[in-house]
């Protein structure tokens, strides 16, 4: 069944054309051929009116002597005597025959017929054949000429198979009718001869239309689909995250505002000017806030490990005192209570800060280590750690038989894999079952091969996840509990950091949630690309970077300098600004270096100018 709403606009336009072509040219040929019929009808009511009159005319010698001697000078008492007022002749001989003879004079059409009506009864009806004498018509058939009116009026009727009849019904003097008419054979083969040709016409016309329609339209559509072929352009970029600039624009040849589809051009291109404004916003408003986050979280594992460590320090007093409670013989018992808090909301403030400045470190692009990851040994290690913290659970693996090797940051996978079995044991019953499935997928080669992908599942018997949560449980802080208590001791950013941790190593993650199942399947590439070196050069003792790249500088740094080579004048250039974040990051890598003191010395430039960063 045709669905004109499916179609497409040039489709649509080129089948309304044709329509429209073809209605016109129906209605043109219905009424040319009505008038012409009208006309030619009127054409035999004129001659039909001489037909009927010529029974009372003398015909020429020839013609009385072909009927028969019918036609003769009367005495004035014949039907069609119109003698003078004393019954002698007037110029006109009287008709000596029957009233219908006529139609067997020299002159009449073929197919004339004639009634003789008495009484309103048929007493002779006859009709010429080609070549012959008058036959006489059938019942049937002179009945309707019967019920003629009698008043000199045409009408059409049909005589069965001798076809349509233009008829008139004349009163003559005896008080008799006189029925002729006339075939309306020829008439109707005109017609139907006019309408076979201009239905013919008509039609060529309508395919050439449609051939020449179809080209028009689709030339005069080019211009709408290149401004589609641009919006689907635009709807494949990833707009979602990230730094967008959106140079496609539609041709200027498409926006001329004097035309429709210009004016389509001209609006779409005005979209785009105004949405890639509001992304640059966007992603702006987005570095800040994760600046922002990095920078917040950076300053507070300071304050937080001094805290830690006052308290740590506290405890180490009374231990050396050697009492079995280290703060009992110091303070009230209230006191020590509160100093353990502490202790104990201090790590856990410490854990959500290091999280906060993980995904902060993810969102910028930051590289993670490549190296050779045992997958398999990996998975057993986590499993056994998820069995020691939640006995309650019941855990099970499914492994290949020869060990799985990815190329991957093995302390993020490990990560990875502990938070979906601690999101697991947190959110689910003891006596809940896990099971932990590692498999190569069809076509992913052997274990150690690096090539194709491997799919990890972590599968619980548990409640499942509550349907509204289950789009948004990859966000950040997302909770099943909507309070702000923390009795199962989540921050909300578990899940978060294993969609960043996968997605930095180009991999994807799914869940599939309902009574009684709950499935993370997490698919990772055999083999991660390598990232760009953050080192540019080095000269002498110094090693000039690209502030442009200041990430994994703590690879680099490893990588060629031995913590022994550094001396007091070794040092670092930056050749053009970091950004507080960057500042931040390179800091932290510093850092990290194992036996390395990093002071910053940002007395001329500081963070954010060209300076120089000291090791000492």
């Amino acid at each position: 069944m045709f669905a004109p709403r499916r179609w497409s606009l040039r489709t649509r336009l080129l089948a309304l054309l044709l329509v429209l072509l073809t209605a016109v040219s129906t209605a043109i040929v219905g009424v040319t051929a009505l008038e012409l019929r009208s006309y030619l009808i009127h054409q035999v009511d004129a001659r039909l009116g001489a037909v009927d009159k010529r029974w009372v005319k003398p015909p020429p010698s020839d013609a009385n002597a072909r009927a028969g001697g019918a036609f003769a000078p009367g005495n004035g008492t014949g039907l069609g005597s119109t003698g003078g007022p004393d019954g002698g002749p007037s110029g006109v001989q009287p008709w000596q025959g029957t009233p219908t003879d006529f139609v067997n004079l020299q002159g009449q059409s073929t197919g004339t017929v004639a009634a003789h009506i008495v009484g309103g009864k048929v007493e002779t009806a006859v009709i010429p054949a080609p070549g012959e004498v008058a036959k006489q018509l059938p019942a049937s058939e002179a009945a309707k000429l019967a019920a003629i009116p009698v008043d000199d009026t045409p009408r059409t009727v049909t005589l069965g198979s001798f076809g349509e009849y233009r008829v008139t019904a004349r009163l003559v003097p005896d008080g008799t009718a006189v029925v002729s008419g006339l075939s309306l054979s020829e008439v109707n083969a005109t017609v139907d001869q006019l309408i076979i040709i201009a239905g013919c016409v008509a039609g060529c016309g309508v395919l050439l239309l449609g051939v020449v329609g179809a080209v028009t339209v689709r030339r005069t559509l080019r211009p709408l689909r290149r401004v589609a072929a641009t919006a689907a352009q635009v709807a494949e970029l990833p707009l979602d995250r990230g730094a967008v600039t959106l140079r496609v624009r539609v041709p200027d040849v498409d926006t001329d505002p004097r035309t429709e589809v210009g004016q389509v051009g001209a609006a779409l291109n005005h979209m785009l000017g105004h949405v890639g404004a509001a992304l640059a916003a966007r992603h702006a408003s987005e570095t800040r806030v994760r600046q922002f986050v990095a920078d917040a979280s950076h300053e507070l594992r300071t304050p937080l490990a001094a805290i830690s460590g006052y308290a740590q320090l506290t405890r180490r007093i009374g231990a050396q005192n050697g009492f079995d409670d280290p703060l009992r013989p110091l303070v009230p018992p209230d006191v020590a209570y509160a100093l353990s808090r502490v202790e104990s909301e201090t790590k856990r403030m410490t854990t959500l800060v290091e999280d906060l400045l993980l995904l902060a470190r993810l969102d910028s692009g930051r590289p993670l280590e490549h190296g050779d990851v045992d997958l398999s040994l990996l998975v057993v290690d986590v499993v056994s750690d998820a069995h020691i913290a939640a006995p309650g659970h019941r855990f099970s693996l499914s492994l290949p038989a020869d060990p799985v090797t990815v190329r991957g940051d093995q302390a993020r996978l490990h990560q990875v894999l502990a938070n979906l079995l601690a999101n697991a044991r947190t959110h689910t019953p003891a006596g809940t079952s896990v099971t932990v499935a590692l498999e190569l997928p069809p076509g992913s080669g052997t274990g150690d091969s690096l090539t194709g992908e491997v799919r990890l599942s972590v599968i619980d018997d548990g409640p499942g996840i509550p349907a509204d949560l289950l789009p948004n449980v990859f966000e950040r802080f997302a909770r099943g509990d909507s309070s702000r208590s923390r009795a199962a001791g989540s921050t909300g950013l578990g899940l978060a950091i294993v969609a960043a941790v996968v997605e930095a190593h180009g991999g994807r993650i799914s869940v599939t949630s309902s009574p009684g199942r709950t499935a993370f399947t997490v698919t990772l590439p055999r083999t991660v690309p390598a990232a760009a070196p953050a080192v540019a050069g080095v000269a002498g003792d110094l090693c000039a970077a690209d502030a442009h790249q200041p990430r994994g500088l703590r690879h680099s740094l490893d990588d060629q300098y031995a913590p022994d080579e550094f001396g007091p004048s070794d040092g670092l250039v930056v050749e053009d600004g970091l950004g507080v974040e960057d500042g931040l990051y390179l800091v932290d890598d510093l850092d990290a270096v194992d036996d390395l003191d990093t002071v910053v010395d940002l007395a001329t430039a500081g963070i954010g100018k060209p300076g120089e960063i000291r090791i000492r």
